[in-house]
This record gives structure tokens, C-alpha cells and sequence, in this order.
């Protein structure tokens, strides 16, 4: 992987940092001065959201609106992108609970950091059980502000920001099934891709996008288009993550090596692994996932996919959906400067070149 994030993903992202920075100290401001206690949650959902991020939710939804033929500077479309940070962070803080997981982009995570916080001033009650509540009601925080961005958008805007995210909470329950179910099916695994990531992540944001620059009018001429688009490259950029959640480097992922093998996860790599390993090693693969494990443990399990050809076929899914998504945006009528972006965006999404 290589390259460098486009220019106007910096820039767009700059210009949702502002926004979020602006609401969440406002926030900060309301509810401290009511009571001190109540400046943490606003603090740990600017901790995560204001830590980084790659902010492509929200330069696909400006491109889509730009592509709808919106302006390249309007507050309503900062808000819209905004909005869609603050319902990512929203599931990131119910993610981790649901995953147990300690770190978030190489901080602790919210449910952590609360619970040893409890332990260590030895408050009443269970410290497990305080930092999980803690982290799902800033999760739910995060939730309704992300509406109260939403409040200016038009009422087709709406029912598709409400479209999104049954979609992303209808994916995470898949994922969690899939695991306690141990499953293997790819076609399973795929549906899974689709809907816990890959709609919202692109498809939705464009289709928002557009429909807050130019409401029903708008949906009717583009959606079939962005979605020609957006499908098979959110499915790509998914892809790319679950080869992250195996081989990514720590340093830049900011979560530990073969974190989802630990944490079980049932991906598309996983269950092509599964499918094409010899016996004894797909039941060794199978056994491990959801574990603690090792480097040892998770270099022996890298070694299985690998032999298995699973993260050579990801790789070549990749550059095919990648190639369908680019092919598509060849016939989409949008903007040529949104189309140009868009472009740029297919690389920054599945190489993770930001």
C-alpha cells in the first residue's frame, strides 16, 4: 500500500473536525456547568472522534452532494458528514463493548478505561459492569446528537439517515450471530460485510449526500448510479479491513495483531480459510477464533490463511469490486469534480492510504 490520502479528504475532514470540536465543546460548556460529572461522556466522545479518523463517511456524502449539485462549502452538508462521524463513534463504543475490546486507534477504549477507573477508586458494585453501562450510554449520546445534526436535512434525507442506520444495527447483529454460531458460511459472511460496513460506509453516505443537495429529485436520478458505485467498492473496503484485522501492523491500526481472530470474527477471509485449508488446519483455525491469543499463536494462524489461498482470493475481490465501482462511476451523471474525487476516494478506501 502506498500513496498519500487525496487533498480534499484532508480538507473535508479539517472542516468536520471544526464542527464536531464546536458542538462537543458547546456541549461541554451545557451540561459541566450543571454538573462536573457530566463533562466525561461529552469528553470520551470527543476523545474518540476528535482522535483522528479517516472522515471517508463523511467525503462520500459530500460528494454525493456536490455530485447532486450542491455547494462545495455549505453548512448543511458539513452537518450531514458530521453526523455521520458521531453514528460511527456511536457503534465504535458499542463494538468494543460487545468485543471486549481494550484499545481504539491505540487508546483505551471507553468501557476500559471506565472500569479501571471504578476499580481503582473502589466505587460499589462490579467495575466490568459500570464501565460497560458508561461507554453504551456515550454511545447512545453520540446517537442523538448525530440526529440533532440531521434536523435541517430534508425529509427524504431523513428517511434514508434512518434507512442507514437500521441497516448498520440490522449488521452488527449479524456479526455477533454469526459468531456465537461459529459460522462458515461465505455467503453469510458476505451479507455480514455488506451491512455492517460496507452500506454505511459508502452507498448510504452517497445516497444521503445527494439527497440532502437535492432531495427526491435527486434519489431518482442518482441512486440506482452511486449505488452501482458504492456497493461493490464498500464491499472492497470491508475486505481490505478484515485482511487489517488479521495482518495489519499494530502501529498503524492501532488495535493488536490478529485482533479479530481473538475476538472471533466470522469474515469473509475467515470463511474462505475455512473452506480451502486442509482438515486438521481449519479445525485448528476454527477451535482459535474468539480466544486469547499470542504472537505465536496468531503468526500460526496468518500461516493458515495464507496456505489456504483465502488472502490471495481477498485481494483479488478487491481489485475486482474496485474495478466494477470505478467502471460504474464511468456512467454515473454526476459532477466531473465530484467524479474525479470519487476516483481518488476508490484508492484511499481499499488500499488504506488514509
Amino acid at each position: 500500500m502506498s500513496g498519500t490520502p487525496p487533498p480534499t479528504l484532508r480538507r473535508l475532514g479539517e472542516r468536520v473536525d471544526i464542527r464536531l470540536g464546536a458542538l462537543l465543546a458547546t456541549e461541554r460548556e451545557r451540561w459541566s456547568s450543571f454538573d462536573s460529572d457530566l463533562a466525561r461522556p461529552i469528553d470520551e466522545i470527543a476523545r474518540l472522534v476528535l482522535a483522528g479518523g479517516k472522515r471517508l463517511r463523511p467525503a462520500f456524502c459530500h460528494w454525493g452532494y456536490v455530485g447532486a449539485g450542491g455547494g462545495d462549502d455549505d453548512p448543511i452538508d458539513t452537518d450531514a458528514g458530521s453526523a455521520l462521524e458521531l453514528m460511527h463513534a456511536f457503534a465504535l463504543f458499542h463494538d468494543d463493548v460487545m468485543d471486549d475490546a481494550a484499545t481504539r486507534r491505540g487508546q483505551p477504549t471507553t468501557h476500559a478505561l471506565s472500569a479501571a477507573e471504578h476499580a481503582a477508586a473502589g466505587w460499589a458494585g462490579e467495575s466490568r459492569r459500570f464501565g460497560d453501562g458508561v461507554a453504551i450510554l456515550v454511545g447512545d449520546l453520540a446517537f442523538v446528537y448525530a440526529d440533532q445534526l440531521m434536523e435541517a436535512a430534508p425529509v427524504e434525507a431523513i428517511r434514508l439517515w434512518n434507512e442507514l442506520r437500521i441497516e448498520l444495527n440490522i449488521g452488527q447483529y449479524l456479526d455477533i450471530v454469526g459468531s456465537v454460531q461459529r459460522e462458515r458460511r461465505i455467503e453469510k459472511a458476505e451479507r455480514i460485510c455488506r451491512y455492517k460496513s460496507g452500506k454505511y460506509t459508502i452507498e448510504r453516505p452517497l445516497h444521503l449526500g445527494a439527497a440532502v443537495a437535492g432531495g427526491q429529485r435527486a434519489i431518482d436520478r442518482l441512486a440506482s448510479h452511486l449505488s452501482a458505485y458504492g456497493v461493490p467498492l464498500g464491499e472492497a473496503f470491508q475486505l481490505r479491513d478484515d485482511v487489517l484485522g488479521v495482518f495489519g501492523d499494530p502501529s498503524v491500526t492501532g488495535k493488536p495483531a490478529g485482533d479479530d481472530l481473538s475476538e472471533g470474527k466470522r469474515t469473509v477471509l475467515v470463511a474462505l480459510a475455512l473452506d480451502g485449508a486442509p482438515a486438521d488446519e481449519a479445525k485448528l483455525l476454527d477451535d482459535s477464533l474468539g480466544r486469547p491469543l499470542d504472537q505465536a499463536a496468531v503468526a500460526t494462524l496468518r500461516g493458515i490463511i495464507e496456505r489456504s489461498g483465502a488472502q490471495a482470493a481477498v485481494e483479488q475481490a478487491i481489485t475486482d469490486l474496485t474495478g466494477h465501482a470505478l467502471a460504474a462511476l464511468d456512467a454515473a451523471p454526476v459532477t466531473a469534480t465530484a467524479g474525479a474525487a470519487l476516483r481518488d476516494l476508490a484508492e484511499a478506501a481499499t488500499q488504506r492510504i488514509v
